[in-house]
């Protein structure tokens, strides 16, 4: 298998998104991810321009990774210096990376215009650069900034821009689509250009995503011959972003037959990638390929009952390899083979055509029809398969509750109260309870009701709170009268899980989503009782 370069940027170019802002403490705990992944090159970024970098490649002294290299970034010297006065090329040299990438212009319109130097300097900014460089450093790569676009403006130019940098000793020449804009059949036909006018020497890919070709200008480079990709994980990066190595990695692999990573590391990346979302503050993109929650998740009944013969029947590849999970959700599109494959997942055993699986799908498309969201809670769905089939006793009955808020002169933020009355066995509990609004005043009175007779209710919180209005059915459904969904999120020390309700009344709503968290958690105790007895 041929093996390919990954050269990771989150840190650097990733970093540049708008959205993105990472401490140095941040970007530590990154570059030991993507080690533990096994990159080959991660970019910690740019020495001397700013603490946060010059911080990092102090501290990653101090790492010892089993696998990456660590690569500083910088640009050609400047016009008015000479290379060896050049405070930019001295700060990559006493980085002590043992991998510098410097960038250069390769666009003769850059060079006028942007650098303000004649095309010919500019070709003596590269050669001189890396001239200086080679001897400072383990492996030295230089980024043809603007590259494609270069080549199409000039091409005589930008080959010889990559010819300076061969010729002063550059391991590897990446051709950078710095503008995004270039299309794959077009980077294909250049890159065998590139390969058959410099035969021995090697080049990489650098490719953005403005027009959403990133990943696939990347492997159309690799067929070319390139060596070398770069890119973020996610596809961080300016603008659009860059080139996602959650694609291209697996792709790579699973497809084009090329080794990226170190044998029996792929199954990693969907972890790496959840990981690095969480670092930076994102929420993780659900649809993302291979690596996004929804990457391997079943909806429509046609296709579950497909799934439940052979994946490969509407899977590219097997989510396990990549890390991730297969998942089937429940709507008013489900068909039996939905609700077959859901009680499998909880242990339970039912039969296709039997009336309790036709009971559970009815029930399923009436309450979807009217604003229910099972796919998104799949906690209040596994009760209502445990009690069509009388799978779950009642653990409380509801006798009535009551919700005040008002706003008091003097105080900044409304009061809320909630009084409920509920019945467990023969007994009746009546409890009050205040909360920051109307909705966990609620959820505290029920608890307080029910701990004394189940006290592992104590332990649940309440995490996440989402409402939503639902599109108006009639014209007596509009605005304020309209139904809404309540979803909500409950956790304990170890699991966490989602209920629903839906009703006109926002309270009514939020007590039918509490009133499922708090019974799901009473279902789940007692599974756990049972498998202790067995």
């Amino acid at each position: 298998m041929v093996k390919v370069q990954i050269y990771d940027t989150t840190l650097r170019d990733g970093a540049q998104a708008v959205d993105i802002n990472l401490t140095a403490e941040d970007k530590l705990r990154i570059a030991q991810k993507l080690d533990d992944l096994g990159i080959d090159y991660i970019e910690g970024g740019w020495p001397g321009s700013n603490p946060t970098d010059k911080r990092f490649f102090e501290d990653i002294q101090a790492l010892s990774l089993k696998h990456s290299r660590i690569a500083a970034f910088g640009s050609t010297h400047m016009a008015k210096h000479a290379a060896e006065n050049d405070p930019n090329l001295k700060a990559l040299a006493a980085s002590q990376a043992p991998v510098i990438t410097i960038f250069g212009k390769t666009w003769d319109r850059h060079a006028v215009e942007a650098l303000r130097v004649e095309p010919e300097r500019n070709l003596e900014l590269i050669g001189n650069s890396l001239a200086w460089l080679r001897p400072r450093c383990k492996e030295l790569f230089f980024d043809a900034e603007h590259f494609f676009d270069g080549f199409r403006a000039n091409r005589d130019y930008a080959m010889e821009c990559l010819k300076r940098a061969h010729q002063a000793g550059a391991d590897v020449l990446v051709l950078c689509d710095t503008n995004g804009g270039t299309l794959p059949c077009d980077v294909r036909k250049i890159c065998d250009h590139v390969t058959k006018a410099l035969p021995l020497a090697r080049i990489g890919i650098h490719a953005h995503n403005d027009t959403d070709m990133a990943v696939a200008n990347s492997l159309m480079a690799v067929q070319a011959g390139a060596v070398q990709v770069q890119g973020t994980v996610n596809g961080f990066g300016e603008r659009c972003g860059n080139a996602n190595l959650c694609s291209i990695i697996p792709t790579l692999e699973l497809k084009l037959k090329r080794q990226a990573l170190p044998k029996g590391r792929l199954h990693l990346i969907t972890e790496t990638s959840r990981f690095v979302d969480e670092v930076a503050n994102r929420v993780p993109f659900a649809r993302q390929p291979y690596v996004g929650e929804s990457a391997f998740t079943h909806k429509a009944g046609v296709h579950v009952a497909a799934v439940a013969k052979d994946s490969s029947l509407y899977e590219h590849v097997q989510p396990e390899k990549v890390g991730n999970l297969r998942q089937v959700v429940l709507s008013d599109m489900s068909g039996q083979a939905n609700i077959l494959f859901k009680a499998k997942e909880y242990g339970i055993t039912l039969e296709k055509g039997s009336p309790e699986v036709l009971e559970i799908l009815r029930e399923i498309k009436e309450k979807e029809a009217v604003g229910y969201e099972y796919s998104a809670s799949e906690a209040s769905f596994e009760l209502l398969m445990r009690r069509a089939l009388g799978m779950t006793r009642r653990y409380f009955s509801l006798v009535k509750y009551r919700v005040l808020d008002w706003k008091q002169t003097g105080c900044e933020d409304p009061l809320a109260e909630a009084t409920v009355m509920v019945q467990v066995g023969g007994h009746v509990e009546h409890t009050a309870a205040v909360g920051l609004g109307p909705v966990n005043a609620l959820d505290n009175s029920l608890r307080k009701a029910l701990v004394r007779f189940y006290p592992k209710i104590s332990e649940i919180r309440l995490l996440d709170f989402k409402v939503r209005v639902l599109n108006a059915k009639t014209k007596h459904d509009s605005g304020t009268a309209s139904h809404v969904r309540v979803l909500i999120t409950t956790g304990d020390q170890t699991d966490t899980w989602t209920t629903v309700g839906v009703s006109h009344n926002i309270i009514q709503a939020s007590w039918q989503a509490l009133e499922d968290a708090v019974n799901y958690k009473l279902v789940m105790e007692d599974k756990k009782k049972q498998q202790g007895k067995c």
